[in-house]
């Protein structure tokens, strides 16, 4: 069987980012207690067509703020606590800063999407949404 060949650079454009009153550093916890806005572009809006039949969504967005990566990070970067692989953890330090989230879809108007449980500050680009 034949393998697919990879490309060397892979690039995806944001559909829409997040509107919220989270800076960076806010805790996850604080984060995912409270409502998002996810504010789409205006010509990704028919495809948001029965959306709102689900009640929990799936998110992809980058963590834009993200610098470098480290393959064993400390979890919530506490230093008591030993490392872990990057791949056990949440950190937006990832070799690909991509993060996912399952929320609470609370409401579509338009463009926007009200959300609860997104773990991601203010102008975080969002590259798709999916049902959970």
């Amino acid at each position: 069987m034949k393998t697919p060949t990879t490309p060397a650079t892979i690039s995806f454009a944001p559909i829409g980012r997040v509107e919220n009153d989270f800076p960076k550093g806010t805790p996850r916890d604080t984060m995912r207690a409270r409502e998002s806005s996810i504010i789409l572009d205006p010509e990704f809006v028919p495809g948001l067509k029965d959306l709102e039949k689900e009640d929990r969504i799936l998110v992809v967005f980058q963590f834009h703020l993200s610098e470098g990566y480290e393959l064993l990070q400390h979890p919530r970067g506490d230093p008591s606590r030993p490392r872990r692989g990057v791949f056990a953890l949440r950190s937006p330090r990832r070799p690909n800063a991509i993060g996912i989230t399952e929320v609470d879809l609370l409401g579509i108007e338009g463009n926007v999407l009200r959300i609860r449980g997104l773990d991601a500050i203010h102008g975080t680009p969002i590259l798709d949404i999916k049902p959970a």
